[in-house]
């Protein structure tokens, strides 16, 4: 799988983080249904694992689902065992390119991003994309001309759709997207988010 073409052609990572496993998965697939292309399950959710395993079962081998929170080798390990396809990391990991999957590597400063591409990173998670905004993502593109970004971190639609003018291949949205679904939340509120930055990505207004 070309990463960084998917995501370019999809442009919206769906993070999914929650307590509640049952939740978690029916979050993952509710999201596939919408048309949310790439999906991320975060390590820190409830039995992560189990929720990526069967994910995997339901979606099928060509489905975009990846694990995120990766902090270690270990965690890529275990990842890539239960069905992850890719790896997302909230920093500068090291030794992941023994896994033989596409890494987002998370980097925010510019010698962190020198660093994580040393490391064979295939796109960088720029984190928290909060702290600088879409002003710094227009900044790093001068110097990065060619380095491809997916901002995390606080992306709501409007700063969605601003990361993606700014140059941003994609962006990554959590809570602002998934909301409680994850949680055991509405599952229809989940659908009508999901449709929302669904007609950002593709260039609509919110």
């Amino acid at each position: 799988m070309n990463l960084v073409e998917s995501l370019r052609a999809h442009r919206l990572l769906a993070i999914v983080r929650g307590k509640d496993p049952a939740a978690a998965l029916r979050t993952v697939r509710t999201l596939a249904e919408e048309g949310v292309a790439a999906i991320e399950v975060s390590l820190t959710t409830a039995d992560a694992l189990t929720v990526i395993r069967q994910a995997r079962t339901d979606l099928g081998p060509d489905a975009l689902l990846g694990a995120g929170t990766v902090r270690s080798a270990a965690d890529a390990a275990r990842a890539v065992d239960a069905g992850a396809s890719y790896l997302v990391t909230p920093a500068l990991v090291d030794g992941l390119e023994a896994y033989g999957v596409p890494v987002l590597m998370g980097a925010l400063t510019p010698s962190e991003i020198e660093v994580a591409l040393a490391r064979g990173a295939d796109a960088i998670k720029l984190f928290p994309g909060s702290l600088g905004g879409p002003d710094y993502l227009r900044a790093l593109r001068d110097p990065f001309p060619d380095v491809p970004f997916v901002p995390v971190g606080g992306v709501d639609a409007s700063a969605a759709r601003a990361y993606l003018d700014r140059g941003a291949i994609a962006v990554g949205v959590g809570s602002p997207l998934v909301g409680d679904a994850a949680d055991g939340g509405d599952t229809g509120q989940l659908r009508a988010r999901a449709a929302e930055f669904r007609k950002v990505v593709a260039g609509e207004r919110p």
